[in-house]
């Protein structure tokens, strides 16, 4: 089985290492991070770098494809080497995914038009311009998309794949393999739990999407 992991300059790291850590322990296969060119790609903090071994056109028609987000995404809404890649491997990819912004990717390649989908939650305004139609939902299966909401949900978004791919048992003893038990120290982890100031703090200060 071929997974192909997009990357692209400032993506989010967790984006794209939370699903691969997943992923990876499917029996048989073959994850392969892909960019435009092959070569090291940065993420959004800068400080750390991984090695794309592919260029797009050495990975046309991967088994599964995860598209992660960040910042750099916004760079590529009208890349047409990019999403031209997207529409090609998704004809023929048994599933494609994304994780947090990556959904807006998939949104510009004509994916999601009447495709209930998720994002990050800050991005929601630009996935329902895409023709889709946004929801809080942590993961959203329609078909053979999978859309996770922002950053750490890749993980969920990755053993419920797993789960779809090899059964719920292969799934669980990924999850406890890499002890994933969230215990998160605050319950502020979406709009709806976070408290009011400090989503209206978020929301004024973030430049990550298009709006």
């Amino acid at each position: 089985m071929e997974i192909a992991i997009l990357l692209f300059d400032r993506f989010t790291a967790l984006d794209a290492i939370g699903p691969y850590e997943v992923l990876s322990r499917i029996p048989n296969a073959s994850v392969k991070f892909v960019a435009k060119q092959a070569g090291s790609v940065r993420s959004d903090q800068g400080s750390l770098a991984i090695i794309a071994d592919y260029s797009l056109d050495e990975v046309p028609s991967p088994d599964i494809l995860v598209v992660p987000g960040g910042p750099g995404q916004s760079a590529l809404m009208e890349d047409e080497p990019i999403l031209n890649w997207i529409r090609r491997a998704h004809e023929t990819s048994t599933w494609t995914t994304s994780v947090c912004t990556g959904s807006l990717l998939l949104g510009a390649a004509g994916l999601l038009k009447g495709v209930k989908a998720t994002s990050h939650w800050l991005a929601d305004g630009v996935l329902s311009q895409l023709g889709a139609e946004p929801t809080a939902e942590r993961v959203v299966i329609e078909g053979k998309i999978i859309t996770a909401a922002g950053v750490s949900a890749g993980i969920d978004m990755a053993l419920k794949l797993v789960a779809l791919e090899c059964g719920e048992t292969w799934a669980q003893s990924i999850q406890l393999g890499i002890e994933y038990d969230p215990q998160p120290p605050f319950d502020a982890g979406s709009p709806s739990k976070a408290p009011t100031e400090i989503v209206e703090r978020l929301r004024s200060r973030s430049r990550f999407f298009m709006q």
